[in-house]
This record gives structure tokens, sequence and C-alpha cells, in this order.
């Protein structure tokens, strides 16, 4: 369900009201791109079920989903098609579209072909823990959720998320791991890294299914390198990339938690369940092992 995870904390002095949130969203629901729309936005049931609830309420945990859609339309389509219009004016007036003209050329093209192109559809999960004020955006990059918390903030009256922050900073902290070759508490060292350099250089090394625990790394650490993505294990549970700028990427749980998955009636009810409740104990966990919050709010 989440894989990458974009955390957030909430400001204590919104007040979580699950009905009122709901009726918030459902004023925004998703509805497919129109013929000459580029782009569409809205809410949907996380269940996938028509007419279902817009946020689901787990154990605590609220989960929804986010929903994306756009228009595919290639530059090369919209320049072949201005040419050929360009070409037909100068062919019939005998002179060159202006740049005023050219401008106005090109958004009727684009009108034009928006009804014939490819739709592509992106959904994005949604989590909220309600007891310990996170929100979590399953996107691969901040400027992905972007919309999505512009959208939460808009709708939810007195809703303020902000970047989760720590005191001691991701790279800081990979960097005493790799030094170490050990990382702390219930957290270990797994088998991906990227270093990069600091200087105008931008010189990277990159270790996928490799052991960490080797002087070669500390050799690039002394050289000046920084890690910008480290792979690391949680309690044996649980698995995942961590970033430099505290994103959690390649979330992925063990057999142990997908066994009591699927012993379960409801998957989804499961897969909520079992992945917030890992996540809400696992990601207090990195917090502290990145020196605790700095100045939660």
């Amino acid at each position: 369900m989440l894989k990458n995870l974009l955390i957030f904390r909430v400001a204590s002095s919104w007040v979580a009201d699950l009905a009122k949130a709901c009726e918030a969203l459902e004023a925004h629901p998703f509805t497919p791109c129109a013929p000459t729309q580029e782009r569409s936005m809205g809410w949907v049931s996380p269940r996938g079920k028509e007419h279902g609830a817009i946020i689901e309420n787990i154990g605590g945990h609220w989960i929804t989903r986010f929903v994306v859609e756009t228009k595919v339309l290639p530059g090369s389509v919209v320049d072949a098609a201005v040419e050929a219009k360009c070409k037909e004016i100068e062919q019939q007036t005998g002179r060159k579209p202006g740049r005023k003209e050219m401008r106005d050329i090109k958004d009727d093209a684009r009108l034009s072909l928006l009804p014939a192109a490819f739709t592509k559809k992106v959904g994005y999960w949604v989590w909220l823990d309600v007891k310990q004020g996170f929100l979590v955006i399953d996107a691969s990059s901040p400027a992905k959720a972007d919309e999505i918390l512009t959208a939460l903030v808009e709708q939810l009256p007195g809703f303020v998320p902000k970047i989760l922050q720590t005191v001691v900073s991701p790279a800081t902290a990979m960097t005493a791991w790799l030094e170490d070759q050990v990382a702390p508490g219930a957290f270990s060292l797994g088998a991906e890294c990227e270093l990069k350099a600091a200087d105008d250089t931008k010189a990277t090394v990159k270790y996928a299914r490799h052991s960490l625990e080797i002087e070669e790394v500390r050799g690039h650490l002394q050289a000046g390198k920084r890690p910008t993505r480290l792979s690391l294990g949680y309690a044996d549970r649980a698995a995942f990339v961590l970033t430099d700028t505290l994103q959690v990427k390649k979330l992925h749980f063990s057999d142990v938690v997908h066994q009591d998955k699927d012993k379960a009636d409801d998957h989804f009810d499961a897969d909520v369940a079992l992945t917030t409740g890992e996540l809400a104990i696992m990601i207090p966990a990195l917090i502290e092992a990145l020196g605790g919050e700095e100045t939660p709010l």
C-alpha cells in the first residue's frame, strides 16, 4: 500500500473531526478529464468502491486516496500541428504568422488535439495518524505531493501540515552509521547506498546488493562524500531506503507481516491496519534515531 513516504507533522491546534473531514473532501471528488481538459484531480474512496466513504477510519488511522489524471500530449505532436497550420497560412496569405498569432495557433492546436490524447491516471495514498499527528503521503517526490497538500489545506479548515524536521539531519546520521558500521536501536544497515561529493564535481558512488560494512565505504566518507541514500532494516519486519531529505522509499514489509495480513478476512482493513500499525511504531523510532523532532508543532 504505502511505498514512498513523505512525512509531515500536523499542527496540534487542528481538531480531527472525521464527519466534517469526509464532508469537506466529498465536495471535491475526482472526475475524469473532459474532452478538452488537460488535468483533473480529486478524492476517491480508498476502497475503490463507488459511493464508498472518502476517508476510512481503521483503528484511529485515516486513509484516503487522491487521484490526478493528465492528458498526455507530446510536444512533437503539437509542433507538427502548428507547423502544418503555419504553412497553410503562408500559402494562403504569403506571410508568416507573427509571435502573438503563433501563440494562438499553438493554443488552438492543443485544444483540437486534446480529445484524442491518451490519459495518465495516478493515485496517491494519504494516511493521517490522528493520535500522533503525522500526515504521510505516498509520493516519490515533494513536487508530486504539493497538489495534495494544497487541497488538504484549502479544504480542511485549520489543517496546517509541515514537513518533518529532526534535530540531526539524515545525512549526518547516515554518515555516522556508516562510519561506525552499525545503525542504532532496532535498525540495521542494508545493502544499498549512494555517496555523493559535496564539491562541484558531484562525484557519486553507488552500492547495490553489497555489504556496506567495509573499509571502502569509510574511505569514501573520509574523502568528503556524504550519503544521500541508505537502505535500512527495522526489527526484521520492514526494509526501506532513507534519503538525505528524510524521505522513505522502497518500503516493504517482511514475510512475517504479510502472513498476518493474509490470515485476515478483509484484506483492505488488514492491509491498512498492519501497514499503519507498523509505521506508527517505526516512524517515531526513526525520529529518535535522528536525535528527536525539531520544534514539534
